[in-house]
């Protein structure tokens, strides 16, 4: 497991709700999709729960993925537990499934031309021949994690549906799914905020947004 050994817990949280969801579009790596109102909601929502769990200013260190939607989201939770979001870290590696040429796409237009996109028994995207496979998501979120393994105490990272499901897939343990090759959470909805220590992962905020990613 990737990590074996780190000391303290993992926060790791879905960003709120963006324009490109509430419009019905494929999202993927796309960096600019700000928040809608819905998603800033979501965003105080995980705040409050994780300040109602750590108090205020809790000794953590802060991650997101690069794209503006994470920071957004990093920024209104931040605010509530009264840390400093300049002070986070953010890395490539946490961003989202790449789509390839569906990318910013609508569901609609793509599922008329290829039918369904998402894996129904595993709640899964399925991805554009050129977009990204989830063995080199596993491979990216795991090259981060061992590389951040000496992280000190807790940590909140903002992150994705599909790269942090594989991430908390690999956290803890899980076997690849079929089809896809590599581990995978179970779905949570945008606005969702789990902890995961020692390879066990709870909920502690359960978002209420949509499904799209």
């Amino acid at each position: 497991m990737a990590t074996m050994g780190r000391q303290g817990r993992d926060f790791i949280a879905r960003h709120g709700e963006t324009v490109f969801n509430a419009a019905g579009r494929l999202q993927g790596d796309h960096p600019h999709t700000p928040l809608t109102r819905a998603g800033f909601a979501q965003a105080d929502e995980m705040g409050e729960a994780l300040r109602h769990r750590l108090g205020d200013k809790p000794a953590m260190t802060l991650w997101a993925s690069p794209t503006g939607r994470a920071l957004q989201t990093l920024a209104v939770i931040a605010e509530h537990v009264g840390l400093d979001w300049h002070q986070a870290r953010t890395d490539p590696r946490l961003t989202e499934i790449g789509m390839g040429s569906w990318g910013g796409r609508y569901y609609r237009d793509v599922i008329a031309e290829v039918g369904d996109v998402i894996d129904r028994p595993s709640g899964l995207l399925i991805t554009a021949p050129d977009g990204e496979l989830y063995s080199a998501i596993a491979a990216r979120v795991s090259g981060w994690l061992a590389e951040t393994n000496d992280d000190p105490g807790d940590r909140l990272v903002i992150m994705h549906g599909i790269s942090s499901r594989v991430m908390r897939g690999v956290m803890t343990g899980l076997a690849p799914v079929e089809r896809f090759g590599a581990p995978a959470a179970g779905h949570l909805p945008q606005g969702s905020l789990v902890m995961i220590e020692h390879g066990v992962e709870t909920i502690v905020h359960l978002g209420g947004g949509g499904e799209t990613v």
